[in-house]
């Protein structure tokens, strides 16, 4: 049986007052450039999905987020060429600051209905009917 490597990226979709759920575009020389997707990152060694999205919310995006106001949603598990993603989502509705795209070419507030619009990476899709329901 062949090892596949795992790698463990937690996401989120903040949502503001009006049910929009905030996406960013990965930047051009990335893997998947181009494509839209919930902010959030590779987890650190050592480091709990919450931590993770704290970091990355202020890196990516300028924000701070308490823990306490992450709440676990749904995960994606998708096998990609070399490896395999398992991708915790949370939903934060809480957050201080005004989200600025820092390391992202651009972001925009979508409501869940409409993210068929905006291509995202595969791991991400099956996400999307989930924060529809939810929304």
């Amino acid at each position: 049986m062949t090892q596949v490597k795992l790698v463990l990226v937690a996401a989120c979709a903040l949502v503001d007052p009006d049910g929009r759920v905030l996406i960013a575009q990965r930047p051009a020389g990335k893997s998947l450039g181009g494509l839209w997707e919930f902010p959030g990152g590779k987890l650190e060694p050592g480091e709990r999905p919450e931590e993770t999205l704290i970091r990355e919310l202020r890196e990516e995006l300028g924000i701070e987020v308490k823990e306490p106001c992450l709440a676990p949603f749904a995960f994606a598990s998708h096998s990609y060429e070399g490896f395999h993603l398992l991708m915790p989502l949370y939903v934060c509705r809480r957050w201080e600051g005004t989200p600025r795209p820092l390391e992202h070419p651009a972001i925009k507030w979508v409501r869940p209905k409409d993210m068929v619009n905006y291509p995202m990476p595969p791991a991400d899709i099956p996400l999307i009917p989930m924060l529809r329901d939810l929304l």
